[in-house]
């Protein structure tokens, strides 16, 4: 066993939690860590002749918090050597930090191997054996992830896999996230992403998982209807508010109006991943270059964003739950 250090015994005497230790308790908690490992273990290299690869588990929470902190390659690293509460977390000491480059070729691991869609199964797999995934509705929506526009690097251009957009009167320039949340409780239960010019109405089909009887969305879905070959879906597609201001003052107009307001409040829930992945998770734009990187990175987030959004509930049913459960 390895001696403490001084700052990790400091950590063990405080007796006020941070923030950062609270989220990280709940984490903790809410993750399905056995589930995940066994996703990944089979791409992870075993002990070889070469120098011992890092724990598994010790690299997964590692990716993780990457992911919850907004954190750099570098700043990960640099992070574990300066806070004991990420070293506790991951299950680390200063005698065994991963570098940058570890931490970076854990990442291109997880992308080689397509494992984020399988992450985020993975997640909503455990969430549906909680009964917090129900299935019976979607909603759907996207958001702009913006990516930067300047030609001031290495290449001279922009990135080539990324476009730009025009949403009301301001130009954006990156990639969209298309979602589908669960009706019922607002987690992800599908995500697609394409350059920000790509239609939404176009991902509708690939969004919806099959078994819904209803699918809400704003009005930039109108036609969706045709893109999809089932008969038993109800639709609840917004109108356009200018077709809902042409019609004549009255109770007709009123109808429509509190008609267009149910479903607006039934999509509200769909704007709540965004807020998570943005506010809480600090993606105020693309982390890497070029889209498959980025979906990777998106996918993740939003599998996490549903930990964190049921993570009073799962809470509730995990708080006597192993640290490996």
């Amino acid at each position: 066993m390895s001696q403490i250090s001084f700052s990790d015994a400091e950590q063990a005497g405080k007796r006020k939690k941070t923030r950062r230790e609270i989220f990280l308790g709940e984490m903790e908690l809410v993750v399905p860590w056995k589930a995940l490992l066994k996703v990944i273990e089979p791409h992870y290299p075993a002990a070889g002749r070469g120098r011992r690869p890092y724990p598994l588990e010790a690299m997964l929470r590692v990716h993780l918090m990457q992911n919850w902190f907004a954190l750099s390659d570098p700043a990960m690293e640099e992070a574990l050597y300066e806070i004991a509460s990420l070293r506790a977390f991951a299950g680390l000491d200063l005698a065994a930090i991963p570098d940058e480059t570890t931490i970076l070729n854990f990442r291109h691991l997880l992308e080689a191997s397509d494992l984020a869609e399988d992450i985020l199964k993975t997640v909503n797999a455990h969430l549906t054996r909680k009964g917090l995934l129900l299935k019976r509705g979607s909603i759907v929506d996207a958001t702009i992830i913006s990516a930067p526009s300047s030609t001031k690097n290495a290449e001279g251009e922009r990135d080539p896999e990324m476009h730009q957009t025009k949403k009301g009167n301001q130009w954006h320039f990156g990639m969209k996230a298309h979602i589908a949340v669960d009706a019922d409780s607002g987690l992800v239960h599908t995500v697609t992403t394409t350059p920000a010019n790509g239609a939404d109405v176009e991902q509708i089909a690939d969004l919806l998982h099959g078994k819904e009887q209803h699918v809400w969305a704003d009005s930039g879905y109108r036609g969706a209807q045709a893109r999809v070959d089932r008969e038993d879906l109800q639709w609840h597609i917004a109108a356009r508010p200018s077709d809902i201001a042409k019609l004549p003052d009255g109770r007709r107009k009123a109808a429509a109006q509190k008609g267009e307001h149910r479903k607006a409040s039934v999509r509200a829930k769909v704007e709540h991943p965004f807020r998570v992945i943005k506010r809480q998770f600090g993606l105020a734009k693309v982390r890497f270059r070029g889209l498959a990187k980025n979906t990777a990175h998106v996918v993740t987030l939003f599998a996490l964003s549903n930990l964190w959004m049921a993570r009073r509930q799962l809470m509730a049913m995990a708080v006597f739950r192993p640290r490996n459960a």
